[in-house]
């Protein structure tokens, strides 16, 4: 932890409220509502080879997470988008990890701000795999979560709200505390749901079987991956996935935008092997983020 360079002193530009700031003034104010009401949507992306992975799909996600919580940004999806690759080329980035985030600024405080104005950041930095070369090809190792995804009548479930994550990141921290990679969350019903912060796929008997997001983000690499597994002609099964179900499963892998495709190895002393499927949509994804593999087939 000592070698980590704090993510408020680095050298570089950032995308702020409508044009490039040095990066280390790119602030916000203490008394913002997004800081303490959690007023606040962001997204998580890749750079590959200087170009950003499906960038108007998460462009649009962004401003659809932000009507979820009552509020409209200033920027339309082709703004952002604009916007993204003007601070990628900034940064001179090659292959990177880009954080749009909007939050409603310090012009009113309280649980009611209508009239807290959006603000909107763009970063980017150089970011390597999300878990550990070792950890990928063995598979990691993920803990069962105490904390449950929320209903959807409970949370605005389908947007990209930092106050959703709270969960995540104390299901994280326990998780690594005890050895694991990451956590397994279930959902309000106790099925399964995804990991802290990517979706999940069971490889049961050759077929691909995922949670239905109803209470849960629709992953955008999630969505990629399955299109990917049609490709080769594998069965893709969207359904409800009890706990038990893992006792009949092969292989586990996950798939997000900074997990890309990563295998599971155990799942708290269920093991699974690290297989020809997993393998394959590895593969295909790492030709798709590089150009290698037509688009068309995701």
């Amino acid at each position: 932890m000592a070698d980590l360079i704090p993510f408020d002193d680095r050298d570089g530009s950032i995308w702020l409220d409508g044009k490039l700031v040095p990066w280390r003034e790119a602030r916000l104010h203490v008394l913002s509502h997004g800081l303490h009401y959690a007023s606040c949507v962001f997204e998580g992306e890749r750079v590959y080879d200087g170009q950003v992975f499906k960038l108007t799909e998460h462009s649009q996600r962004l401003v659809d997470s932000a009507i979820l919580l009552d509020m409209k940004l200033p920027y339309s999806a082709a703004e952002i988008d604009a916007a993204t690759r003007e601070v990628v080329r900034a940064n001179n980035c090659g292959d990177a990890y880009v954080r749009p985030i909007a939050w409603r600024g310090s012009e009113m405080m309280g649980v009611a701000a209508q009239a807290a104005k959006p603000r909107l950041a763009i970063a980017t930095w150089a970011w390597p795999s999300y878990f550990s070369p070792e950890a990928r090809n063995k598979g990691i190792r993920l803990a069962m979560a105490k904390w449950s995804r929320p209903a959807p009548n409970t949370a605005p479930t389908k947007a990209k709200a930092t106050g959703l994550y709270m969960i995540c990141t104390l299901s994280k921290h326990i998780a690594e505390r005890d050895g694991f990679d990451d956590a397994l969350m279930l959902d309000y019903r106790g099925l399964i749901a995804e990991s802290t912060g990517a979706n999940i796929f069971l490889v049961i008997d050759g077929e691909l079987h995922t949670p239905t997001p109803d209470c849960f983000l629709d992953g955008i690499t999630r969505r990629t991956v399955i299109g990917l597994a049609r490709a080769r002609g594998y069965k893709i099964i969207e359904r409800a996935i009890p706990l038990a179900d893992l006792e009949r499963t092969q292989e586990v892998f996950l798939t997000g935008t900074a997990a890309e495709v990563t295998p599971v190895g155990e799942i708290e002393g269920r093991k699974f092997t690290v297989g020809a499927i997993t393998h394959a949509l590895m593969d295909d994804f790492t030709a798709l983020t590089r150009g290698h593999l037509n688009a068309n087939a995701a």
